[in-house]
């Protein structure tokens, strides 16, 4: 069964293209630098996907845009629903702020209450189109939670890398799913490079951003979402947290998508967002465009990434959109934590809040004004990094079991 529409595989290095049978991860050519880019057949797809066939459609997931995902065998999609997750308008924020064009997409509202449910869910129909039975990656926490859990939802086995210093409720996540953890005692990077070591030594299914081209689809769906449930209107400025780049990439490749098939009529300027700590993107794409690597320090340690793997692509989006790079302090990331809680409801991790900061920095530097279209972009629970949370909300108020002691906290 075919019911895919990509028309070819190109790598963004050598421009050589394949077919989808030809090539399992990266190109050939390059090795694992020849990241591949999916390329759509837009003629076709527009016979079957257009303004109508959404509202007739009543399948509220990612799974609403199958058209434009790389999927041969719908019967290989699992059971959890994973997508439409709310886009607020985040009144009170628009009135504290004085910004009235302001969204928030809310995407810890996921399975496993991260974005990176996405592209596990078409990491998980990929390995069972090709019969596998185990399924790997490396991660910071978030796709290792993601896919464990996508896995044990089709009964796939997954072995997963993580730095010994992953969050331990992201950690806690992996094991309730039943996967085999591999807590390595080094950096992101270092995990990164084992496991695709491992893949070729035990021939698992990889996960791997840009190792598996087919990552930056499923993260995609998050900026399809936001393009329909803003009735196809485009932000002036859309904010994305980064790591490896591969989200930033996502909401590109929706945008390009949905103008390719005249559902818009522009692109939106994206804006990177990264931790002081670890901001190699921001520097290339506010600079002539070459990524140097770093060690990470940095809270959020979900884009805690010194050697982004899809640097490439995201920071010639970046580039493309006329966008621009931000980098926020650690305080400014728990404070927009705080503020994100406080005045809105939304409860994000530190990389979850890092484009909201990124946001707040622009404005008050004067890059962005008040009146301009903002989307920004929380990727990931404040559930899945308990320590941090509680840095940026305080501490509970310990009293006697009296009304007395509660009095004389209210005066």
């Amino acid at each position: 069964m075919d019911m895919s529409y990509v028309k070819k595989l190109k790598c963004l290095l050598c421009g050589t293209e394949y077919g989808s049978d030809e090539v399992k991860y990266n190109c050939p050519n390059c090795g694992d630098e020849g990241v591949l880019e999916i390329i759509y057949n837009y003629p076709e797809i527009k016979k079957v996907f257009n303004q109508e066939s959404l509202i007739k459609n009543q399948e509220y997931s990612m799974w609403r845009y199958l058209p434009l995902l790389p999927v041969d065998d719908p019967t290989k999609i699992g059971p959890s629903k994973v997508g439409w997750t709310p886009l607020y308008e985040a009144k009170r924020i628009r009135e504290d702020l004085g910004m009235p064009n302001l969204w928030i997409k809310d995407d810890g509202r996921n399975p496993t209450a991260s974005l990176k449910d996405r592209p596990s869910a078409i990491a998980l129909v990929k390995a069972q189109e090709l019969g596998e039975k185990i399924v790997t990656c490396a991660s910071t926490g978030n796709a290792a939670s993601s896919l464990a859990g996508a896995a044990a939802s089709v009964g796939l086995k997954s072995y997963i890398f993580v730095p010994q210093t992953a969050p331990s409720a992201k950690i806690a996540q992996l094991l309730v799913f039943d996967s085999t953890v591999f807590a390595v005692k080094g950096t992101y990077d270092e995990a990164f490079d084992l496991s695709i070591e491992a893949t070729r030594e035990f021939g698992w299914y990889n996960r791997n951003t840009a190792f598996n081209p087919y990552m930056v689809e499923g993260k995609k769906t998050v900026a399809l979402e936001i393009i329909e449930q803003m009735s196809f209107e485009v932000p002036d400025y859309l904010f994305v947290p980064v790591g490896d780049g591969c989200i930033i990439s996502g909401v590109a490749k929706a945008y390009k998508d949905m103008f390719s098939l005249g559902f818009i009529n522009h692109l939106p300027k994206l804006v990177a967002v990264q931790a002081e700590g670890c901001k190699p993107i921001v520097e290339a794409v506010n600079s002539d465009g070459e990524v140097k690597f770093v060690e990470p320090n940095t809270i959020a340690d979900s884009i805690a990434v010194g050697i982004p793997r899809n640097r490439l692509m995201a920071v010639r989006d970046v580039k493309e959109s006329k966008g621009f790079g931000v980098a926020v302090s650690d305080k400014e990331i728990l404070e927009a934590i705080k503020y994100l809680g406080t005045t809105q409801g939304i409860f994000a991790e530190p990389a979850g809040s890092t484009a909201f900061a990124g946001m707040i920095k622009a404005l008050q530097e004067g890059i962005i004004s008040k009146n301009d279209k903002v989307v920004v972009l929380v990727t990931g629970s404040g559930l899945k990094d308990v320590e941090s949370a509680k840095k940026a909300g305080g501490r509970a108020l310990i009293i006697d079991p009296t009304l007395e002691a509660v009095k004389e906290i209210i005066n």
